[in-house]
């Protein structure tokens, strides 16, 4: 075993070093940026300085942005996980053909350019849009309903674009259950909405925990549907971000903001690690 182990590090060396240079090297270089002063017409001036990170802990406009942004992260979250539970577990006791085609049908959303996707939401979501027009022609409303450049639109177009992350972590949940626990349940008098409650969900729990973790982190740091359907007044972090960087060319701050919600995204993988751990231990 020993003659093993450094073999074993070799041949992950080459992997570690390109996950190095894509992921830790970026954030490094981006670090220095954002203690850096701003400077007009360059992206920073000398000197080094604290006021980029004060700003966003004390100035209440960083404040909102940052409680939209986790609001809309926690919604979209929840919705996934409630409508993906239902449809991984059709997905996960289906057989053959029907779970290829099942299985095809999650995917699919995912082979669509994000940017497609997003205005296919916009042409269905706008005030004179495909959904409006149907519901006005039916006489079900009077007016438009306000669905673009607010909340409610960013959580359909994240939803449709999640939704498909949260199905397979949990159908790989799902499939992992033992074979003969449902039966056990099923043996001892327990009716099949008792077995899902009491076995099945329990049993579940660590994938539920996993696939909401990363529908969460992929939400909050999702830029280009929340540019579209949020619109330029609507601002979230990632948007922000997006603006100090390209608009204002406020790069220190810009770094500060990418910083501190890069932090917020780690630190959340990293608790999710943690007690995923535990319960998987406690078990």
């Amino acid at each position: 075993m020993e003659t093993r182990r450094p073999l074993g590090f070799l041949l992950i060396t080459p992997l570690g070093l390109v996950l190095l240079a894509v992921f830790v090297a970026p954030i490094a270089m981006m670090l220095p940026t954002s203690f850096r002063h701003y400077g007009a017409g360059a992206a920073a001036a000398p000197g080094w300085t604290l006021e980029n990170y004060t700003q966003i802990a004390t100035d209440p406009y960083f404040h909102e942005v940052l409680a939209r942004t986790f609001t809309m992260g926690a919604l979209v979250t929840l919705v996934c996980l409630v409508v993906g539970y239902p449809l991984a577990y059709v997905v996960a006791r289906s057989t053959g053909a029907a779970r290829s085609w099942l299985t095809v049908l999650v995917v699919f959303p995912l082979l669509l350019n994000l940017v497609v996707r997003s205005f296919g939401w916009m042409s269905l979501l706008a005030n004179h849009g495909l959904l409006n027009n149907l519901l006005m022609t039916l006489g079900l409303i009077h007016a438009p309903l306000h669905l673009m450049f607010n909340l409610t639109g960013l959580i359909i177009g994240l939803t449709h674009i999640y939704l498909p992350f949260m199905v397979l972590v949990l159908v790989a949940a799902l499939q992992a259950l033992p074979k003969d626990a449902e039966a056990a349940s099923a043996t001892l008098g327990a009716g099949p909405m008792k077995t899902f409650f009491l076995v099945t969900l329990p049993l579940t729990a660590p994938g539920m925990f996993a696939g909401s973790v990363l529908v969460f982190v992929l939400t909050i740091s999702a830029l280009v549907t929340p540019r579209l359907l949020g619109g330029p007044a609507y601002k979230v972090m990632a948007t922000v971000i997006y603006d100090e960087f390209l608009s204002d060319l406020d790069w220190p701050s810009g770094a500060a903001l990418a910083f501190v919600l890069t932090l917020i995204a780690l630190l959340i993988v990293a608790g999710a690690g943690l007690l995923t751990r535990r319960w998987t231990a406690a078990q």
